[in-house]
């Protein structure tokens, strides 16, 4: 591909995310999947350039509006413009890119060239009168709603949140495989780890590469899951022998920990409300060498057979459906997916799956309460009403102790957090942004006193 022709893909990629709710990173996916003469480079160019757009989007569209050509920026006139703001190219370079000749863009017309000549000169970050929520590339309602929660560290944090996260490898907790061992073969194929501080299962990359074609991953050796991931799961404290629910399981990366712990004895139950996610999970359990793992698609609504299962699990994992404000460095479009009404709406479906897992747990058994959210509305608050709902029922233990009880005998490093609940971060952690909340189901004759 030509680098038009690299500028091409990447509008064309742009425009799709804009209309497809899925995440950009399974549209570019789909996309190259139906152009397979792209080579390595060429995906690897078009790939930094949609990203990047989508790290610097904010601050692009405050650009773009200073120049009063449009209210509704297109894909195009983002590329247009991060050519000039970022690339520094002028508008000469870029009428040769936009040729409509060889898979290039189509020529611009007068209203593009018009927003060329107002950008002249303009670079990305020099203007003083940017506000602070663009420049950290923050929806307001999010960067308001940070303030009580981090204070001081709200800019650090959003500054992290901005950078491309480190590629995390976990080693499969079943093969017991030596974390030195892994990393030395890893090395052998180019690419450089080192241990994640928290996780004992964990590697960590500075730079992503495909890994899907090693023997490692092959064998289920390995799996692609950030080091924030791996802790959660860890800290719900699954052993062989127990019956294990994992609600909103997903693509069932936590289940493949909580199973892998468990030795292939006892059972984890994946339970979602997508088919398409547990067809995922039952690829990624067999790689794995998990047979205690079961999937069941979830009914809308209420669900017969969860029903009947209550009072029946030992653990019960909730990794509750969020805005994500907590991945930003790996999805940044998820930054422009949700608005408080959203919010809002999310906020009553979490309360909702956290009072329907709790039923599962059986007297003296555990639950994981999870998002990657950053926002209290979806995290302290949602359990906080549970709780008093629930009316003793159920307790917060103290964080410290689960994290002494679970992490700390199977290698990993010293727990990062206090009280009642973990919050990691990007800037304190070099993790994604999670919440974890472990809360205890009391006996029958504790909630009877």
């Amino acid at each position: 591909m030509t680098p038009a022709a690299r500028l091409l893909a990447a509008i064309e990629i742009m425009e799709e995310a804009d209309a497809d709710p899925r995440p950009v990173d399974r549209v570019l996916e789909g996309y190259f999947r139906q152009r397979r003469y792209a080579g390595s480079k060429d995906r690897h160019a078009v790939r930094n350039r949609v990203y990047g757009l989508l790290r610097r989007r904010s601050r692009v569209d405050w650009h773009l509006g200073r120049t009063g050509v449009s209210e509704h920026p297109t894909a195009r006139m983002r590329v247009l413009a991060d050519l000039v703001l970022v690339d520094e190219l002028t508008k000469t370079a870029i009428t040769e890119l936009f040729s409509g000749e060889n898979h290039a863009p189509y020529v611009m017309d007068e209203l593009e060239l018009t927003l060329l000549s107002k950008l002249k000169g303009q670079i990305l970050n020099s203007a003083p009168d940017m506000p602070a929520a663009v420049r950290l590339e923050t929806p307001d309602w999010v960067y308001r709603r940070l303030e009580p929660v981090l204070g001081d560290e709200r800019e650090a944090a959003l500054a992290a949140m901005g950078t491309e996260a480190p590629f995390d490898i976990r080693i499969n907790p079943l093969h017991k495989a030596d974390r030195d061992s892994v990393r030395e073969a890893l090395y052998k194929q180019d690419i450089e780890c080192t241990p994640t501080p928290f996780s004992p299962f964990g590697l960590r990359s500075a730079e992503r590469k495909p890994i899907d074609g090693l023997k490692l991953f092959k064998e289920g050796l390995i799996e692609v899951q950030d080091e924030g991931a791996q802790i959660a799961a860890l800290l719900l404290g699954t052993a062989p022998g127990m019956q294990v629910a994992d609600y909103c399981a997903g693509a069932g990366g936590k289940s493949l920990v909580l199973g892998g712990l468990m030795e292939n004895k006892g059972r984890v139950l994946a339970l979602d409300t997508s088919e398409g996610r547990l067809e995922r999970c039952g690829v990624r359990t067999r790689r794995a060498g998990l047979h205690n793992i079961e999937r069941h698609v979830l009914a809308e609504g209420s669900d017969r057979r969860v029903k009947r299962l209550a009072g029946k699990f030992d653990r019960v994992m909730v990794d509750a459906p969020c805005s994500g404000t907590g991945t930003w460095r790996r999805n940044p479009d998820a930054r422009w997916r949700y608005n408080e009404t959203d919010l809002a709406e999310l906020n009553e479906l979490q309360a909702v799956i956290l009072q329907r897992a709790a039923r599962l747990v059986k007297p003296g058994g555990r639950l994981a309460y999870v998002t990657c959210s950053l926002l209290p509305e979806e995290n302290e608050a949602i359990v906080d009403a549970f709780l008093e709902a629930r009316e003793g029922e159920f307790q917060a233990l103290d964080i410290a102790t689960v994290w002494a009880e679970t992490v700390v005998p199977l290698g990993g490093g010293d727990c990062p957090g206090e009280g009642t609940a973990l919050r990691l971060y990007p800037h304190r952690h070099g993790t994604d942004g999670f919440f974890v909340q472990i809360l205890e189901r009391r006996a029958a004759e504790e909630t009877a006193e």
